[in-house]
């Protein structure tokens, strides 16, 4: 049954878009030709979304604090600023556009309709709401770059309203013009390589279009909650097709396949700003470079250029405005850096106080989560940037980081770091790998190593339920104790005590040499040594280590090597 265009809507599709992107941001990258072969067209879009999803979320945030629950106008409103504020690269500059487009038509719609706070567009009206929405969004983005061509995301951007607009007339609901756009799009991106000459070199279809398509399927399952394949652009089943005559992945803006002799830098900045001065500003930037791309307005802009003289872009920007957050990059390999202070460091998420000073005493540097906050890409790509070293280690310990991992990754190779993200699961697994770091190993072989240990370290955590619910071990109900065992619930029980030893004693039963406990803020006093004396006295030639890792998300985490 599709859902209604509202704000749980608008937050769905952000988790939904940020999920596939996620996906598919490596081959994204890998495909990136034009304007400039630098292959991060995908991680751009990923970070631009992420800004607009964390937008949704402090909109949220904000109106449940207030005892009320946002509007489709503050919700869509507050994605198109996120996305404004941190748009990265051409790609993210004009996913931005595209956004705030939307916006202004499902804002003014929304503000005819029900209450406020609660304004939701269903039926007919949804479906004719989102068909404008498009066509503006596409509309808008002609109007934001200074030489608009065929062949790209605009292109895409512009089928997609074509289709909605045909599938107006025909379905009464959101969902079906969502999946019509979704379906125009996937067609029309296919169609790019024959009309751009730098795609047809290279045998690949336009990497933004590509974002696009993987955003308007995200909205279109948003809408009807179904979930259907990935995008016939970017399934594994039907892949990209691979670049004919040469390497995409490894292109230069100098490389045979990209267009030769183009601007030395890209000059990124938010700008505060008038219209009439952004005005000139169009004009002045237009003359001293290409790929031009202007977004925002209502006094926020934001303003990407290729360029020779960075400096002289700058200057334009302190003429109409205010310029703040101004990214320099030179696409001859990033900006010089200055001599990293170490050869390698670690960088580790981790959930409590207690754990960031253990990484702390083994030389590494930690991010620590935030109850229900999981850090972004950009925390990320800051504390790697702290570490200054030549070479990171980079462990999430969380699964669900996987994805803002790779982005911060990808983001700080652009900067010169070499980065490997070991894929640890949890926090005990992450104290495994740092347990096994050696750097004075080549970095290939140090990864492998610290992967191996992360990957023979089996992880539970104990956690109190907060409602009645079925697991996969049964009923449980509010305030039970649940043992969860490589990320599943394996025991329920009523004592946090007798359900560790319970915990423990399924993990150990497959073998064992090493038992890590590891105390949350919440933990009982003689927890640990409870449970030492079990493993000693049931599980023979067993050692066990205990740290004080003081998180408040669960009392107890244990690891099994």
């Amino acid at each position: 049954m599709p859902y209604p265009l509202d704000a749980a809507a608008v937050r769905s599709w952000c988790g939904l878009a940020l999920e596939a992107l996620g996906r598919e941001r490596e081959r994204i990258d890998a495909i990136n030709v034009y304007p400039v072969a630098d292959g991060d067209t995908g991680t751009n879009l990923y970070l631009t979304l992420e800004s607009a999803a964390r937008a949704v979320e402090a909109a949220f945030d904000g109106h449940a604090s207030a005892g009320t629950a946002p509007g489709l106008a503050d919700a869509i409103g507050a994605m198109a600023h996120g996305a404004l504020i941190g748009a990265r690269g051409n790609s993210g500059t004009i996913l931005a556009q595209l956004l705030r487009g939307m916006t202004d038509v499902l804002a003014a719609d929304a503000g005819t309709e029900g209450t406020e706070g609660t304004d939701t567009a269903t039926g007919d009206g949804a479906a004719e709401a989102l068909r404008r929405a498009l066509r503006r969004a596409a509309a808008s983005t002609y109007e934001a770059v200074a030489h608009p061509v065929e062949g790209t995301v605009l292109t895409v951007a512009t089928a997609a309203a074509d289709a909605a607009e045909r599938a107006a007339g025909e379905a009464g609901d959101a969902a079906a013009v969502a999946r019509a756009a979704h379906e125009g799009a996937r067609t029309a991106l296919q169609a790019t390589p024959g009309q751009l000459a730098v795609l047809g070199r290279a045998g690949v279809v336009d990497a933004g279009g590509c974002g696009l398509v993987a955003l308007l399927g995200a909205l279109a399952d948003a809408l009807s909650g179904e979930v259907t394949a990935t995008p016939v652009a970017v399934r594994a089943d039907a892949p990209l097709p691979e670049a004919a005559g040469c390497d995409v992945a490894a292109h230069t803006a100098a490389d045979g396949c990209a267009e030769p002799g183009g601007p030395a830098f890209e000059v990124i900045y938010l700008l505060e700003a008038a219209d009439e001065a952004v005005s000139r500003l169009r004009t002045r930037l237009d003359g001293l470079g290409d790929s031009l791309v202007v977004v925002g307005g209502d006094g926020l802009w934001h303003v990407h250029v290729h360029v020779d003289d960075a400096g002289a872009a700058v200057e334009a920007g302190i003429e109409a405005g205010r310029p703040y957050r101004i990214r320099i990059t030179h696409f001859g390999g990033g900006r010089t850096k200055e001599p990293a202070l170490a050869p390698r460091a670690v960088v580790a998420v981790v959930p409590g106080a207690g754990l960031a000073g253990l990484c702390a005493d083994a030389g590494a540097t930690a991010v620590t989560v935030r109850p229900g906050e999981p850090p972004a890409s950009g925390e990320l790509v800051q504390a790697i940037r702290q570490a200054h070293a030549r070479e990171v280690m980079l462990l999430p310990n969380d699964p669900e980081l996987r994805h803002t991992a790779a982005a911060a990754a990808e983001q700080a190779r652009t900067e010169g770091v070499r980065v490997a993200v070991i894929p640890t699961r949890a926090a005990v697994q992450g104290i495994a790998a740092l347990a096994v770091h050696e750097p004075d190993r080549s970095f290939d072989e140090d990864a492998v190593a610290m992967t191996s240990a992360a990957g023979a370290t089996r992880y539970a955590e104990l956690a109190l339920a907060e409602r009645q619910s079925w697991t996969m071990a049964g009923v449980c109900q509010a305030g039970d104790v649940l043992g969860l065992i490589d990320g599943d619930v394996a025991v329920i029980g009523s004592d946090l005590t007798l359900t560790a030893m319970t915990v423990l004693d399924r993990m150990l039963s497959a073998g064992g040499e090493m038992v890590t406990l590891v105390l949350g803020a919440g933990a009982p006093a003689a927890l640990a040594e409870r449970l030492e004396r079990h493993v000693r006295e049931r599980h023979l030639a067993v050692d066990t280590v205990v740290y004080d890792g003081g998180q408040r998300t669960a009392p107890l985490l244990i690891g099994v090597e």
